[in-house]
């Protein structure tokens, strides 16, 4: 007997329900907010509908461009890296059926570890490597007869303190996706490719990549959306100093909430935030187009 086309929609449902309640309320709270002026540490009844002014404030407030510049230079520098270590290594280190490499597996294991520590613990770790006095980058670098530099007190030295400490913690991330990935390609087109005479570049760039784009592109999307999300490594590492040279949105977003106790107009950020992140995400997709076959 056929199932009913209704018997699904009954497992997923109740899920389904959950995490759009999940996501939408949030969503709408931030969207509120947005259209009130509301200080931290004074009741709701003292909030006052402002409208859309918060929303226009912030459309043309320069320091939310600024922070929404820096914020896509990061985010950039550090997803395209990240990407490209990060299929670079899954390539070199993948398995090789009659040619195991040796270390492999224990290299695998130490690699992962950077994506499995706190981001606070990471932003302070950073913090006492990026030392000026007595950092271990520092260190290193004067065993090479270099100057110490002063990695969070110069403006384009901070900023590639925070680009460093992501691509750090973030690239393993982009490793472990690549080589399951990887793993799960069919060895018979692979081989097939090397009898027509493919060498390794067109198997890997030809056939193999191809095969595995759509796993390329769900990883690009989810590194995309958290380098917009980062917070604590930020704020730990440099608090958007030195001045506000790295005051990504999401600490700019903090700072007006919590130190300047500007609910209203931290909203309208999140809002415009959201906005971002949510174009990016449809222009990749349609860019790449993975999750749409070609139908007769």
């Amino acid at each position: 007997m056929k199932t009913p086309a209704w018997v699904p929609l009954v497992y997923v449902g109740p899920a389904a329900v959950v995490m759009a309640a999940a996501c939408l309320y949030p969503v709408l709270s931030a969207l509120q907010l947005g259209f009130y002026d509301w200080s931290i540490g004074t009741p709701w009844s003292d909030a006052r509908w402002v409208g859309l002014e918060t929303f226009l404030r912030t459309l043309q407030d320069p320091a939310v461009w600024r922070s929404l510049r820096i914020t896509l230079l990061f985010a950039f520098v550090c997803v395209t890296a990240e990407m490209v270590l990060g299929i670079a290594l899954a390539l070199a280190l993948e398995d090789r059926p009659g040619r195991p490499l040796r270390g492999v597996a224990l290299f695998r294991m130490l690699f992962i570890l950077p994506m499995m520590i706190a981001p606070i613990a990471v932003g302070l770790t950073w913090r006492y490597l990026f030392d000026a006095q007595f950092g271990l980058v520092n260190a290193l670098l004067g065993v090479f007869g270099a100057q110490p530099v002063a990695w969070l007190a110069n403006e384009h030295m901070a900023f590639a303190a925070i680009v460093i400490a992501d691509i750090w913690q973030w690239t393993p991330f982009v490793f472990i996706m690549m080589i399951a990935a990887l793993a799960n390609v069919d060895t018979a087109v692979l081989e097939a490719a090397r009898m027509d005479g493919a060498n390794w570049w067109q198997t890997t760039f030809r056939v193999k990549l191809p095969m595995v784009m759509n796993v390329i592109v769900v990883t690009l999307l989810m590194r995309l959306i958290d380098a917009f999300r980062v917070l604590e490594v930020v704020y730990i590492l440099t608090f958007g100093g030195p001045g506000d040279s790295t005051e990504i949105l999401s600490l700019h977003i903090y700072k007006t909430a919590f130190v300047g106790q500007q609910l209203g107009a931290a909203a309208a950020v999140s809002v415009l935030l959201l906005a971002v992140v949510a174009g990016l995400s449809w222009f990749a997709l349609r860019l790449s187009d993975p999750l749409h076959e070609e139908r007769p």
